[in-house]
């Protein structure tokens, strides 16, 4: 069937305390007849971290399918795009509140909306060992005092990202040199975050590395693999559900607010969730390239 002249799109902020804040996801609707490159394109165009392209499920116990683009790639799987997308199905009348079934590149994970946004349950939880964390503090322009002497592990639920404690003085410090984050094994990006105990809070900055090492001024993917890294380094129960809070965008004039939990046994963890607010800001129609 041939590609529809043009589709319906909305523009949501997804971990937002108000409109204008988060991180802006297009939701491209009825996305079925497009192809690949037209997706790309379409994502390019919008210029946004991400678009989400809602299709019908291929999976039976599925109730909807997302692609999720970069402006430069698609992704398997990513939080923002995630949570904006099912707050979309349900607040356009598509879906009906409640726990939905997603499928996308990384499998059929749950999604929970309500009212006023969703909650996303990750992959299965990965850890390895990751670059030394003097070497990713220079790779991203601190020095090694900046660091607090916690391994870089390179965590995920979904999408596995390197993390690297430091002091809360140095976070808006950190510049990512693209040829040294290239040369690292850091998953998909970095999270440069530094963490409060007495709040169980990480204040984060991401740099993805499908944005060319751009900033990400929130990343529910991070979110999940931080609680990963929170058990591993010691820093949350190691056989327990705790809940912790990631701030993120607040140096991009963004600020996001991602609420998470993580459940471990044996000191490694077995699950994680993220959640947020997302605000409608944007409707409309746009082209279909070609």
């Amino acid at each position: 069937m041939a590609a529809p002249a043009s589709v319906v799109y909305e523009v949501v902020d997804v971990f937002a305390p108000r409109a204008f804040a988060g991180n802006p996801l297009a939701v491209v609707l009825d996305a079925d007849d497009l192809t690949t490159e037209q997706c790309q394109a379409l994502a390019n165009e919008f210029a946004l971290s991400e678009t989400s392209f809602l299709c019908a499920p291929t999976e039976p116990r599925a109730d909807y399918r997302v692609r999720i683009f970069t402006p430069y790639a698609e992704l398997p799987f990513a939080g923002h795009p995630s949570v904006g997308a099912a707050h979309t199905l349900v607040r356009t009348g598509r879906l009906p509140a409640g726990t939905l079934r997603q499928e996308c590149g990384a499998g059929v994970l749950d999604v929970v909306v309500d009212g006023d946004g969703a909650t996303l349950s990750g992959g299965r939880p990965t850890l390895e060992d990751g670059p030394d964390p003097a070497a990713l503090a220079a790779a991203v322009g601190l020095g090694g005092a900046d660091v607090v002497g916690l391994p870089a592990h390179v965590a995920g639920c979904g999408l596995p990202f390197a993390f690297l404690a430091v002091h809360p003085d140095v976070v808006d410090r950190a510049a990512p040199d693209p040829a040294a984050l290239d040369a690292l094994g850091v998953g998909e990006g970095v999270s440069v975050l530094s963490w409060d105990a007495a709040t169980s809070t990480a204040r984060a900055r991401v740099f993805a590395g499908d944005l060319r090492w751009g900033e990400d001024p929130a990343t529910g993917s991070a979110a999940l693999g931080a609680g990963v890294w929170l058990v591993a380094t010691g820093l949350l129960a190691p056989g327990a559900t705790s809940a912790y809070t990631v701030r993120q965008g607040e140096v991009m004039g963004r600020p996001s607010l991602l609420s998470c939990t993580v459940t471990a046994a044996g000191g490694r963890a077995t699950g994680a969730t993220v959640a947020g607010a997302v605000v409608p800001v944007a409707a409309g129609r746009i082209r279909v390239p070609w």
